[in-house]
Order: C-alpha cells, then structure tokens, then sequence
C-alpha cells in the first residue's frame, strides 16, 4: 500500500513561513490517505481501458517545452525547434483536458517539460488541477534549477509528489552531462523539498562510462533520508545520439550495488509500478530501477501523456500522436474529445518496441514529450 497525501486547504496566494511549512508537512501527514498505486476504477466514472485490458488512471502533461540545461541524454546540445507560444496549451485548455481525463478514471497528473518550472503560471496551474474532482494525486518532475522559489507556493497550492533529476553528485560531472551550471542549486532543492514532502524521488539517467560509477553513492544518500533514488536505463530519442553499449541494464546496475552493500531487500511491486524497488537494511529510504529497455513493463502501463503543444501520446515510445489542442480550438465539446482519446487509445499497441527498432524510429526529442 502505498500513501498519497492530498492538500485540503484554501489556496494560498502568497510564499509559506517556516512555520506554515512545519504546520503544512503535519497536515499532510494527519491527512494522508492509503490507496492502492494501480487505482481500482470508480464503477460509476467511465474507465480508458485499451484493448488489452489496462485502465489509464495516470495522465503525464507537458507544461513547456523549454528547458534550462541541455541534458546529453535529452536534447542535442544546440537545442531543438520550438513550437511558436501560440501553439502551446493555455492554462484554461491544460484544466478542460484534465477534467475531461479526470471524469473518466484519471487520479495522477504528473506536470513534466522541458522544465515545468519555467511556466510563469504553474503555481495557478497545480492549484486548478489539484481541485479537480477525482484528482488525488497532482506530481511534478522537474530539474531543480529554479524549483526553490516556487516550491512552498507549489506545495501550498496542491503539489504533493515531487521528483528532481539528478544523474551525478560529482559538479563537474553536472556540467558535462547537462551542459550548463547550476549543481549547487539542484542541491538545495532537493534539501528544500526534505524539509516539505514526506518523500522526494530523484531520478537518475545512467549512462555507462558517465556516471554508472556513482550508483552506490546514489544509494548511499538514502541511509539517513527519505530519498527514493530511481536509476533509469538510457533510452533512444532523437537527437540523443543513442548508443547500446552505453546503456547498462537495470540488473547489472543491481549487481554493482550488491557487491557494496551487505543486505539488500526486494520491495513489494505494485503492477502499475514502473520501478523496481529495493532497499539496503537498516535504511531510511529506497531504491529503484526503472528497466523501460532491458525488462519493459508495458503489460501493466496505465500512463498517458499530453505535449506541450496539445498532442496526445498513448505511448512514450511510440510515434503516434493526434491533437487534442486542434479539436478544442475548433470547438469540440468534452465527449467529442473523449471520443478521440478512446479511438487513440484503442491504437495502443501490446508493447514499445525493441532497442533497435527505437533506434532507428522517428520520434520527438525527450523534452518535447515530457518523460
């Protein structure tokens, strides 16, 4: 059984003392509420189930496709053509969709990018979405250069799960994987969002003869906090300039951590869950592995996801797309758009392809799909 806290409150329009942020972590701490990660469909909300039988009750928005690092794994390192800010979903269109994705089974949104955080309106953003009827669960993955001077706001407003990319504790390291500066700012966001939610993820992106070295010292950081530190397999996108013999497969990344630490212990998986977890005994946090290349786990995928200009994708991996930005400026009315989601998901393949064919597949650049 996994927690999922909701925020209950009143909006708040201005940043939180410290005090209000001890007072905020206790409330969400009397007021969390168990539910199953894989979320048993209300019987009475219509159910996006494909036809192999996986109901979707997780909806991945892009808030922009602009970013502040250039993260190797990413994007090329000039960058990539970005849509004109006209083609973007507005504020009022990102809610219309989630409600519309809410009323027929969705629980989790989770805002991604390019980097979330560099919307101006994402504070307003997460508040409307956390007030959505049938929404428990509003997440954000974000990079953490700008995260501290929203982050209370954003917990205040309703963010309640949150993960911070971080692939090297090394800061010279940081600028070549990401090409920009900014490490120490990552750092102490991640101490900030300790001090907010229960638990914060850090996702890492291992890249043998990069940063595949580092594993056990990610490991090391959950031995006195309550960090779940997810090292995901390398993956090809366009423009990443993917090569096989850099990705390292989530049992070899294991095998690493073992020979370090004397007991690991194999978590409980929930079927939706898309990480591996483990934690070494007599430590306050977890690990994970998140094996999209080596050991997939699309048989239990219950993800959708909606670009920053308006498309929805049914698979990460896949090159399918169709606008829902198109239909709502052209005057659709909600069931129109939820037919369209129906027929898109009805598309879905069984499984992603594999590595090689993902090689040579035209698809977006990561950050112009949002994770």
């Amino acid at each position: 059984m996994r927690k999922v806290f909701h925020f209950l409150g009143c909006k708040v329009t201005r940043f939180a003392t410290r005090q209000e942020l001890s007072s905020l972590k206790a409330q969400r701490l009397r007021q969390e509420i168990a539910v199953n990660d894989v979320t048993v469909p209300d019987q009475n909300i219509a159910s996006l189930v494909d036809i192999y039988g996986r109901h979707h009750t997780y909806l991945r928005i892009s808030l922009a496709e602009k970013c502040n690092l250039r993260c190797t794994y990413c994007m090329p390192e000039e960058g990539v053509p970005l849509s004109p800010s006209h083609n973007l979903l507005s504020a009022d269109e990102i809610v219309r969709l989630a409600t519309i994705f809410a009323a027929n089974g969705v629980t989790k949104i989770r805002l991604t990018g390019g980097e979330p955080t560099l919307r101006k309106d994402i504070v307003d953003i997460v508040g409307r979405l956390a007030s959505i009827p049938g929404i428990r669960q509003v997440g954000m993955t974000t990079n953490g250069i700008a995260l501290r001077q929203k982050l209370e706001a954003l917990a205040s407003a309703g963010l309640n799960k949150l993960n911070i990319s971080l692939d090297t504790l090394n800061e010279a390291k940081y600028m070549i994987i990401t090409r920009r500066n900014g490490f120490n700012k990552v750092m102490r966001s991640i101490e900030l969002a300790e001090s907010i939610f229960d638990q914060v993820k850090i996702n890492n992106v291992v890249i043998r003869g990069i940063n595949d070295e580092e594993l056990t010292n990610f490991v090391s950081l959950t031995e006195f906090r309550n960090l779940d530190v997810r090292f995901i397999e390398y993956m090809p996108f366009s423009g990443n300039k993917f090569e096989v013999r850099k990705m390292v497969p989530y049992k070899e990344m294991l095998k690493a951590i073992d020979k370090k630490f004397p007991v690991i212990i194999k978590l409980k998986d929930l079927p939706s869950d898309t990480s591996k977890a483990y934690s070494v005994q007599g430590f306050r946090g977890k690990f994970g592995f998140i094996s999209s290349m080596s050991e997939h786990f699309c048989a239990s995928c219950s993800r959708l996801r909606i670009t920053a200009d308006g498309n929805l994708k049914v698979c990460l991996h896949g090159n399918s797309e169709v606008s829902l930005r198109d239909a709502l400026r052209a005057g659709a009315s909600d069931k129109r758009i939820e037919a369209i989601v129906r027929d898109a998901l009805s598309r879905k393949k069984k499984q992603h392809a594999g590595v090689e064919r993902l090689i040579n597949m035209t698809n977006r650049p990561m950050v112009l799909i949002g994770g």
